[in-house]
């Protein structure tokens, strides 16, 4: 059974000052069973901890999160270098599932860099399904950039036929099209979904001051900008009884709220809003194991 849960790239500050065990007993307290490991570091002691938590408050871990390569010095595991390790940590957690969050801007400068990220990618893919772990990507909106006629997401399934799918609903309707519509379109090769919110903003009084006394630079950078928003789910304008019920519908095991940015609102604040806006919708059952009917 599909289930919904959190992306902890929110709360990477707090496990930062707090640790991963307090973290993920607020997260229990919160309302939610389900969480994406991102930004997090795979350190023993974090990994040690989550597994604990997997134990001990019945925490389940959706994914955990991989790059195919980093930049030299940067001390991150790679699968390049740390194929072993990856597949070690999702083990542990409990995961069949590794995502990727995004090709490196190297694979951007040109086509043939990009084809050499697919060939790399999928060959990861085919490597770890061989371990019985899938490997998908996520998008930003970039990948709906089109080179040659066609967008760069519709490249990389052709040109990596083994990797499946992270589809995050905000960044596809960023790129301008339609998530529901999208996530229909990835039926058979989706298992996980970002629930995050996309939201326009109302420009503030001191937006408005500098535009009336000439400042249009500032009125440029909120208009161009910072009117698109990331929003708690339901507080925006993405309509999610029937994007939730599409990514269901197409094979989705996992669907992670998220939310990258709250605009000086409390995270645990945000999140419970969003855990109540998707009760209110009927998906209290995939989030909450003692709801499920």
């Amino acid at each position: 059974m599909a289930r919904i849960g959190i992306q902890l790239m929110m709360l990477k500050e707090h496990v930062k000052q707090q640790g991963i065990t307090a973290v993920l007993q607020r997260v229990r307290e919160t309302g939610f069973e389900v969480v994406e490991v991102s930004q997090i570091p795979m350190t023993e002691e974090n990994v040690a901890g989550m597994e604990a938590a997997r134990e001990g408050l019945g925490i389940e871990f959706a994914a955990i999160s991989a790059k195919t390569s980093a930049p030299s010095g940067s001390g991150e595991p790679t699968l390049e270098d740390d194929f072993d390790l990856h597949v070690e940590h999702a083990r542990r957690l409990g995961t069949t599932m590794i995502r990727i969050g995004m090709m490196p801007m190297s694979a951007l400068r040109s086509p043939e860099t990009f084809d050499e990220f697919a060939t790399e990618v999928d060959g990861y893919a085919q490597r770890l399904a061989a371990e019985g772990i899938s490997l998908s990507y996520h998008n930003h909106h970039v990948e709906f950039a089109k080179r040659g006629g066609r967008t760069l997401l519709e490249q990389l399934r052709e040109k990596a036929p083994h990797l499946r799918y992270e589809i995050d609903c905000h960044w596809v309707q960023r790129g301008g099209l339609d998530p529901e519509r999208t996530l229909r379109s990835f039926d058979g090769v989706l298992d996980l979904v970002h629930l995050k919110d996309y939201r326009i903003a109302m420009p503030s009084a001191e937006v408005l001051d500098a535009r009336e006394a000439g400042d249009h630079a500032t009125f440029a950078a909120y208009w161009q900008g910072s009117i698109v928003q990331f929003a708690e789910v339901g507080q925006g304008t993405l309509d999610w009884k029937p994007v939730i019920d599409q990514a269901l519908a197409s094979g989705a095991q996992h669907l992670l709220i998220e939310q990258d940015q709250t605009y000086g609102r409390d995270i645990w604040d945000s999140l419970a809003q969003s855990r109540e806006h998707l009760v209110a919708l009927g998906f209290e059952h995939l989030i909450t194991a003692g709801a499920q009917r």
